[in-house]
C-alpha cells in the first residue's frame, strides 16, 4: 500500500473541522468549499425540497489544503516554480507544472483530516449503503464564478469504492490545481496562482454508466437567447460529451410557454451518439486511473433513438427552471445556469451533479446588436454544428497529435478530430475553430464561446478533407448550420445601438423561414413574425413529400425504404411530419412570443414539391407550376387533401399542445372566394375552427382578384397580407421565373402600387388587418414609404432590412404627423 498520510503528524492541539456537509453549505460559502461544493450544497438546502433530486455528499474545505500546504512547507516550493514562469513557453509550463504535482503529491496528510474524511465516508455508506461507490471532483475557490467558469480545468475521478482510493482521488484533485491548463487558465484569467485555493467535494456516485447523462443551459448558448432551456443528453458518463467525442441529441424547451403549462419539446435533434463511456469495474485501492473507464461503441439501434424521453426532457426542463428562479431571486437579477445531470441507469432516477452561471453569453451587451453576413459564398467544403454567430477565416493548420501543439500558428484555423483542456492556449490565437466530433456543450465549443472565435463543431470528416495550408472562411452566421467555405470571403459585420431604436405606429415585422435562425434574430426590436415559411421547414428538416409519408407504399422500393430511415426515430410516419412541422414553426414563434406570428401554410409548386423525397410519385409536371397546383387549390383537392390534413394537425399542436397562441394561419395563393371557403371549412374539420381559442387565419393578397372581392374574401378571413411578389407578376403580366421579361418586372411600376392602394383600402373597409409580406419594401425603401402614407397596418421585411426600414418609415411619420 503506498503511504497516503501519515498518523503521527502533529497539528497541535486545536481540531478544526474540515469537511462540511451539503446540508450546512450554501452559495455564501465559495470561499472555503469552491463554487462546485457551494452550489451543491446551496442547492442541497434549498432545492430538494422543491423535488430536485441532488447526491448527498460533504466537501473538503479549502482550508484542509492550506493546512497541509502549511505543515508540509509547500507553500515556498511552489512559489519557486511559479515565480516568472514564461506562460507562453510550452514547454517550460509543463516543466513546472509537474514539479507542483509532485510537490503536493509528497505532502502527508494529517491523521485528523483522515479521520474526518473516514467519518464522512461511513456517513454515507450508512445513507446509500455499503455498496455506495463516489464521485471525487476539485472545487477551487475561484470555480463557478459569474466571470470564469474554470471547466474541465482540474480533475473528477469516479466509482470510487475504497478509503484509501479516496485519499490518492482527494490528493490528485488537490494536484490539479496546477495541472498545466490550469495554471494557464488562471493567468489568463487574471488569478494569482498561489490564491485559488482547493476544495474538494466528495458525494454520491450517480451510476449514468448504466444510464444517461448531459449538460443543460437556462439560456441558448449561441445567441444569448433567454426564453429557453438547451439540454444535451448522450448515453453513459458525461466525459463524452464535454469532450466533444460524441454527438449528443438536443432539445430545447420554451420557458414561458412551460410556466404557462404546455409539456412539450420546442425542437430536437437526434444525434449519432455511436459511442459511450463505461466503467470497467470499480478502483482498487492503489489505483484510481481513467482506465477503469472504457469507450464502447452504442448499439445501432440505440444510436436510431433519442436516449431520453420526452418527460424527462420536461422534468429536466422544470429543474432548470427552477435553479435559474432560485439563483436569479438570490442575485436580484436574472442569472442565466450551467447545469450537468445526470440518469441513474439503477434506480432510473434524473439528479443534477453540478450548477453554475453562465459565463459567456449572458453577459454580451443587450442593447447592441452585432450581426455577421457573409457578402459572397463559394464552394462549401464541410458542415457541422455552428458555435456562436461569428465568421472568421485563414489558413487550415491541422493538429493531430498534443506533442506538435507549439508548432501552430495563430491565425490560422485550428482543425482537429476534438479539443481538451490542455488544447487551451493555441485555441485563443486561432481565428477559428473546426472538431471532426462533439456538439455545442463540447470542450471546443465551451472554450471557442469563451473566447468569442467561431467554431465549427460535429463536422464529422474535416481532419480529412481540409489541408493544411488551405484558405477558408469558417460561417457561423448561417443559423445552427455551421458551414466552411473555400478561400478567403469578404463578410461584414454590422453594430447596432438597439437602444436608440425608436419603433414606429407601423408595425415592423419579420420575415423568417428558418427556424435555426429564430433565436439570434430574436433581439431585433419587431412586432412579431410577419411571414413564417412552412416550405423551408419541409425542405430542409421533413425533405420528404407530405403524401409520400402518408402512402409510401405508393412510391418504390427504394423511396420507401429511405422514409423508413427518415423516420425511425419517430412512431410513424406522420408523428414524424407533424412534430417536425409543428417544432420548426414554434421555434420561429417563440422568437417574438407572445407577439404575432403569421404562419403560411404550405405553398410549394408543383414542380417544387417534387423535388421532395417520394414527391415524382405524386405530382403532375405543368408548363408553369406558378399558375398552377399551388395554394390553396391543393388543400381540398383529392390529390393533397391528406398532406394539408397533416399540416392542420401540426398547427393545432403548435398552437394548443406546445401553447403557442401566438400563431396566426395564413392561406397563400387563394383565387377565389369559394376556395376559401372551402378551406375554411376543411380547416375546421380538422380542429382548426375560426375564432376557437382565439385562432385568426389570414389570406394572402397576391392575386388581383383579391383586391377586387376584397368584401367577400373579408367575410372568411380575419386578416390580408400582400404578396407583392405574385401581385406585380400578376398585375403586370410578367412571369418572374422568366429572365428574357425580366425588365419588366417592377414592383415600383405606378399600376402595382395603385392595386397596393386599393388592397389597403380594401381591408380597412372591412376592418381587417392589413400588411405586407412580400420583398418589395426590402429591396425599395420608396415602396415602405408609399405604403406608409397609404396606412398599411404592418410592414414586414428581411431581417437585414429591418432596422434601416424602421429609422425611414419613422422619420416618415414624424413628417406625416
Amino acid at each position: 500500500m503506498i503511504e497516503l498520510y501519515r498518523l503521527d503528524l502533529d497539528i497541535g492541539e486545536t481540531t478544526m473541522s474540515y469537511i462540511r456537509w451539503f446540508k450546512e453549505l450554501s452559495i455564501k460559502d465559495t470561499n472555503i468549499v469552491g463554487g462546485k461544493g457551494a452550489s451543491l450544497g446551496e442547492m442541497y438546502q434549498s432545492l430538494t425540497k422543491q423535488n430536485i433530486r441532488i447526491p448527498n455528499g460533504f466537501s473538503i474545505t479549502a482550508e484542509a489544503y492550506m493546512m497541509i500546504l502549511d505543515i508540509n512547507n509547500a507553500w515556498e516550493k511552489l512559489f519557486a516554480q511559479l515565480d516568472k514562469l514564461d506562460m507562453d513557453n510550452v514547454s517550460e509550463l509543463q516543466d513546472k507544472g509537474k514539479k507542483c504535482r509532485d510537490i503536493i503529491a509528497k505532502c502527508i496528510l494529517p491523521d485528523e483530516l483522515v479521520k474526518q474524511i473516514t467519518q464522512g465516508y461511513e456517513q454515507l455508506k450508512e445513507e446509500y449503503g455499503e455498496d455506495v461507490t463516489l464521485a471525487v471532483r476539485s472545487s477551487a475557490t475561484a470555480e463557478d464564478s459569474p466571470l470564469a467558469s474554470f471547466a474541465g480545468q482540474n480533475e473528477t475521478y469516479l466509482n470510487i469504492d475504497s478509503l484509501n482510493a479516496l485519499l490518492l482521488a482527494y490528493k490528485n484533485c488537490l494536484a490539479s490545481n496546477f495541472t498545466d491548463r490550469s495554471i494557464h487558465y488562471k493567468h489568463d484569467q487574471g488569478f494569482d496562482m498561489l490564491k485559488v485555493y482547493m476544495s474538494v467535494v466528495v458525494m454520491k456516485m450517480v451510476r449514468s454508466d448504466a444510464g444517461t447523462s448531459g449538460v443543460m443551459f437556462s439560456i441558448d448558448t449561441e445567441s444569448g437567447f433567454e426564453d429557453v432551456v438547451f439540454i444535451n443528453a448522450a448515453y453513459g458518463i458525461g466525459e463524452t460529451i464535454v469532450k466533444g467525442s460524441v454527438e449528443p441529441d438536443s432539445f430545447y424547451v420554451h420557458k414561458p410557454t412551460f410556466k404557462k403549462g404546455s409539456r412539450c419539446v420546442l425542437k430536437r435533434r437526434l444525434g449519432q451518439k455511436s459511442i459511450q463511456m463505461v466503467f470497467v469495474d470499480k478502483n482498487s485501492e492503489n489505483n484510481i486511473a481513467k482506465e477503469h473507464t472504457r469507450v464502447i461503441n452504442t448499439p445501432l439501434d440505440d444510436q436510431k433513438q433519442f436516449c431520453i424521453s420526452d418527460d424527462e426532457v420536461m422534468n429536466l426542463a422544470m429543474y432548470a427552471i427552477k435553479i435559474e428562479e432560485h439563483y436569479s431571486q438570490e442575485a436580484g437579477r436574472i442569472k442565466p445556469m450551467d447545469i450537468e445531470w445526470a440518469k441513474d441507469g439503477i434506480d432510473g432516477q434524473l439528479y443534477i451533479v453540478q450548477a453554475r452561471p453562465e459565463t459567456v453569453v449572458s453577459r454580451k451587451n443587450k442593447t447592441t446588436f452585432e450581426m455577421y453576413e457573409l457578402k459572397e459564398k463559394s464552394e462549401i467544403l464541410v458542415e457541422g454544428r455552428a458555435i456562436g454567430t461569428k465568421i472568421g477565416s485563414g489558413k487550415v493548420q491541422k493538429i493531430t497529435d498534443i506533442g506538435t501543439l507549439h508548432e501552430f500558428k495563430a491565425g490560422n484555423i485550428l482543425v482537429a478530430a476534438t479539443t481538451s483542456p490542455d488544447w487551451e492556449p493555441i485555441m485563443k490565437i486561432a481565428s477559428a475553430i473546426i472538431t471532426d466530433s462533439g456538439g455545442r456543450t463540447c470542450h471546443a465549443a465551451i472554450v471557442s464561446r469563451e473566447l468569442g472565435i467561431p467554431a465549427i463543431v460535429g463536422a464529422k470528416n474535416a481532419t480529412e478533407i481540409l489541408h493544411d495550408g488551405q484558405e477558408a472562411t469558417v460561417s457561423c452566421a448561417s443559423g445552427e448550420r455551421g458551414i466552411v467555405y473555400k478561400g478567403i470571403l469578404k463578410y461584414e459585420i454590422k453594430h447596432i445601438d438597439l437602444g436608440a431604436v425608436s419603433m414606429p405606429k407601423t408595425k415592423i415585422m419579420m420575415n423568417l423561414g428558418d427556424p435555426d435562425l429564430a433565436f439570434s434574430l430574436a433581439f431585433l426590436p419587431v412586432d412579431g413574425i410577419g411571414l413564417a415559411r412552412m416550405e423551408f421547414i419541409i425542405n430542409t428538416s421533413i425533405k420528404a413529400h407530405p403524401m409520400a409519408l402518408i402512402h409510401p407504399e405508393k412510391t418504390d422500393r427504394h423511396t420507401a425504404e429511405d422514409i423508413r430511415k427518415l423516420t425511425e426515430s419517430y412512431e410513424d410516419n406522420e408523428t414524424f411530419f407533424i412534430k417536425m412541422l409543428s417544432e420548426g414553426v414554434a421555434s420561429i414563434a417563440s422568437a417574438v412570443y407572445p407577439k404575432p406570428c403569421i404562419v403560411r401554410m404550405s405553398d410549394f409548386k408543383t414542380n417544387e414539391y417534387a423535388a421532395l423525397l417520394g414527391g415524382k410519385f405524386f405530382e403532375d409536371k405543368e408548363a408553369n407550376p406558378m399558375l398552377g397546383f399551388r395554394g390553396a387549390s391543393r388543400y381540398t383537392h383529392p390529390n393533397y387533401k391528406e398532406g394539408f390534413a397533416l399540416e392542420c394537425k401540426a398547427m393545432k399542436r403548435a398552437r394548443e399542445e406546445m401553447g403557442f397562441d401566438n400563431i396566426i394561419l395564413m392561406i397563400p395563393f387563394c383565387r377565389r372566394v369559394q376556395e376559401g371557403r372551402g378551406v375554411i371549412n376543411a380547416m375546421e374539420t380538422y380542429g382548426l375552427k375560426r375564432g376557437e381559442n382565439g385562432l385568426q387565419i389570414y389570406v394572402m393578397c397576391e392575386i388581383p382578384n383579391n383586391v377586387i372581392e376584397m368584401n367577400s374574401f373579408s367575410e372568411f378571413f380575419d386578416g390580408f397580407s400582400i404578396g407583392s411578389n405574385d401581385l406585380t407578376q400578376l398585375t403586370l403580366g410578367v412571369d418572374r421565373d422568366s429572365n428574357i421579361v425580366s425588365f419588366d418586372y417592377d414592383e415600383r411600376d405606378p399600376g402595382v402600387i395603385r392595386i397596393m392602394e386599393m388592397a389597403v383600402q380594401g381591408a380597412k373597409r372591412n376592418n381587417r388587418h392589413i400588411g405586407i409580406c412580400g420583398q418589395a419594401p426590402s429591396d425599395y425603401p420608396e415602396v415602405a414609404e408609399a405604403l406608409v402614407k397609404m396606412g398599411i397596418d404592418s410592414i414586414s421585411l428581411n431581417p437585414d432590412s429591418v432596422l434601416k426600414t424602421i429609422q425611414i418609415v419613422s422619420k416618415l411619420e414624424v413628417k406625416l404627423a
